[in-house]
């Protein structure tokens, strides 16, 4: 379903809930007040059905269209285009999941259009609706509302990362390639956060400058700049986290290389070792090769002591060597 709720509202209360998009157009005016559209992946259709109601801008319908847009927010005459990322933390997954969604605000009129699904706009509309008051002052209170509502589902995000970066500090000094493939993968996590998260102070920035010009409530206002000391948070956190997983990732490089030293050392070690015995056991068979020749004519075959000679030269070169190794401490 394209269209997900429809209604046209004064004073803050529901009025009608239209069954199309024209119907709404028609209520809207007849009576007057305000229309608030919530539409899901709409198609070229849908879009410039209220492109074309609502007078919206052609490179706002563009945008609307591709989706996949930076946090932003833009305007067209009277009418407020703004892009927001929202999130959530996937406990089963241990991730982060981005959405999507688009506002559009002008002065009788407000269209909220979601891609992905996150944020709850039927959850938003709900609440505002519980809230005449708020609701009636205007288009404005339905992008206070789902930016509310978004930076509110930051919350759970920034604790399911903190948890995911405490254990990373935990296995630091137990894993090894693991650690780094996890590391990089909640650094392109936070990163990707960041980026959902700190357009929003240019955003709020831009609402706060624009607010007597397009006379936002003063009711209004306030609730804005709670959400926007949210958002300060929100972001100091995240640039927090980000420089933390850059330490750790440069602790786990230090101890991967440890680690690999340690293991060249102990391997060169043992191949020192080896060496040695080779050696040592060399020397009496290289003498005793010599003497295992049988050549006819060889110095001291004829003699009486050669044999305990030969025995005592591989004996005295073993012990030799041993020695020497041992005192270079290769053994």
């Amino acid at each position: 379903m394209v269209v997900v709720d429809n209604a046209v509202y004064l004073r803050g209360n529901r009025v009608a809930s239209p069954p199309s998009l024209d119907a709404t157009y028609e209520v809207l005016h007849e009576k007057g007040g305000m229309a608030w559209i919530g539409l899901y992946r709409p198609d070229k259709e849908e879009i410039q059905s209220v492109g074309a109601e609502f007078d919206l801008h052609d490179l706002m319908i563009e945008d609307t269209l591709s989706g996949h847009q930076r946090p932003k927010i833009e305007r067209y005459g009277d009418t407020l285009f703004a892009v927001f990322k929202a999130a959530r933390y996937v406990d089963a997954d241990e991730r982060v999941e981005f959405g999507e969604v688009h506002v559009v605000v002008g002065s009788d009129f407000a269209i909220t259009i979601r891609h992905a699904e996150t944020p709850d706009i039927a959850a938003i509309r709900r609440r505002l609706e519980g809230d005449p008051d708020l609701l009636g002052m205007g288009p404005e209170s339905v992008l206070y509302a789902v930016i509310d509502e978004i930076v509110d589902g930051y919350a759970p995000v920034i604790a399911g990362l903190e948890n995911d970066i405490d254990e990373i500090q935990d296995a630091l000094f137990t894993e090894g390639q693991e650690s780094s493939q996890r590391i990089y993968a909640l650094s392109r996590e936070v990163i990707e956060f960041q980026r959902a998260t700190q357009p929003l102070v240019g955003i709020f920035e831009a609402l706060g400058e624009g607010a007597d010009k397009y006379g936002v409530p003063v009711e209004l206002r306030r609730y804005l700049r709670d959400v926007h000391d949210h958002v300060l948070r929100v972001v100091e956190r995240a640039d927090a986290f980000r420089a933390l997983l850059q330490n750790a990732l440069m602790v786990n490089t230090a101890l991967v290389g440890q680690r690999q030293n340690e293991a060249s050392f102990a391997q060169s070690e043992q191949v020192k070792r080896i060496s040695s015995w080779a050696a040592i056991f060399f020397a009496p068979s290289l003498v005793a090769s010599i003497y295992g020749m049988n050549f006819e004519y060889m110095p001291e075959l004829g003699w009486e002591w050669g044999y305990p000679f030969s025995l005592l030269l591989m004996f005295g070169g073993a012990v030799a060597l041993y020695i020497i190794f041992k005192k270079n401490k290769w053994l």
